[in-house]
């Protein structure tokens, strides 16, 4: 049986459905010779790890009351006492997480998985990856940090794995790697990478106000709790950046145009979130109408797109064909198109659920599940 040891950094949402995926496919894993051992978990505050990170892992009714636990927003440090673990609190648990990913790193290998949505976490994988251990992301921000930490992370191409920081659990990041692998360039990729934002465009296209449509992404749940974290580009900046880099180029995220659904003056340190939803999108309604009309007239749509071609990449609102992938785009689903000296006249169309912790999880847990050769 070959045993794959993991820490996992990030109790949210997509860190305990990747719990819950690891505990209900223990059968399945099983039968292809693996198992998954979770030897620490940790949060922003704390750190429960198990008391012989060689021989022990956290079992799983010890994983599932760490979901339970953080599920009704309480600390990891409620957790004392828990199984055969200890936590650790503060910089105590940094110093300890480091200091299981030296040991392990070195010995027996160690899968990092950073499913927070912190920067904090990059300061520990610059260090883990000199360790020896293997580092999975869902976090976007260590990857679109400074061009220093991504060459940092990137530095040892078998011991990373990203595919959710890219359209949750869409094999973006494999197509294009297998693409680029193959000498065949890459000149241009267009996609509409949110699924809040293919939504309210979606939406619009069928004549409802863009503020109706706001309020009813966030009631589905489709938007941050501040619809403006959505609204604003910058998650789609990010995306963009992430593919723009595997590309070669090396840009950072002050080098990308991004397009703002909404005006400075409605940001959040100068509006509450109150006021926007009740008077500020309103205000925005008429605007959009008129583009919304325009581009109908013209036999195109709106979508909120990320594109790049050549050394550029510009993020924000485009007229497209009706008839393209983009432009039948319904709903939350994630659709990139790839054009390439292959794929030059009828493009590469990569389309499915690009959000939800569930499709995210699955996508880290394949991941994890891609590097099981570097174990034994």
């Amino acid at each position: 049986m070959k045993s794959i040891p993991l820490f996992l950094m990030g109790c949210g949402g997509v860190g305990r459905q990747l719990l819950q995926h690891i505990v209900s496919c223990r059968h399945l894993h099983a039968k292809q010779g693996m198992l998954l051992r979770v030897v620490g978990v940790c949060d922003s505050k704390s750190l429960l790890v198990a008391t012989d990170v060689f021989t022990k892992d956290l079992n799983d009714s010890s994983l599932m009351e760490i979901c339970r636990v953080k599920s009704s927003g309480s600390s990891l440090s409620m957790l004392n006492g828990l199984g055969e673990s200890q936590i650790f609190t503060n910089m105590e648990s940094t110093g300890k997480a480091l200091e299981i990913a030296g040991h392990l790193g070195r010995t027996t290998g160690l899968a990092v998985v950073d499913c927070s949505a912190s920067s904090e976490t990059i300061e520990v994988l610059k260090q883990v990856v000199d360790f020896g251990c293997c580092v999975v992301l869902a976090n976007k921000k260590p990857l679109t940090s400074s061009m220093e930490v991504f060459d940092k992370l990137v530095s040892h191409p078998r011991r990373i794995r990203h595919e959710s920081t890219v359209g949750a659990g869409l094999p973006v990041i494999t197509s294009l790697n297998r693409i680029l692998a193959s000498g065949d360039p890459i000149h241009h990729i267009i996609g509409s990478l949110s699924g809040t934002l293919g939504y309210v465009m979606s939406e619009l296209e069928e004549g409802k106000p863009f503020s109706q449509v706001v309020k009813a992404a966030k009631s589905l749940g489709y938007t941050e709790p501040d619809p403006r974290d959505d609204l604003g580009g910058m998650d789609v900046a990010r995306k963009g950046l992430i593919l723009s880099r595997l590309l070669g180029w090396r840009l950072n995220l002050d080098d990308i145009k991004v397009e703002s659904l909404y005006p400075d003056e409605m940001g959040p340190d100068k509006m509450s979130l109150k006021d926007f939803l009740a008077n500020g999108l309103q205000l925005l309604d008429k605007n959009i109408e008129e583009r919304v009309k325009l581009a109908s007239s013209k036999g195109n749509t709106l979508r909120y797109v990320c594109s790049i071609e050549g050394t550029r990449c510009h993020v924000g609102v485009q007229e497209l064909p009706k008839n393209s992938a983009l432009g039948r785009l319904r709903g939350s689903d994630n659709v990139l198109e790839i054009y390439s000296r292959c794929y030059k006249d009828y493009p590469l169309v990569i389309q499915g659920a690009g959000a939800g912790n569930d499709t995210t999880a699955a996508g880290v847990l394949a991941d994890i599940i891609d590097l099981q050769d570097l174990f034994s």
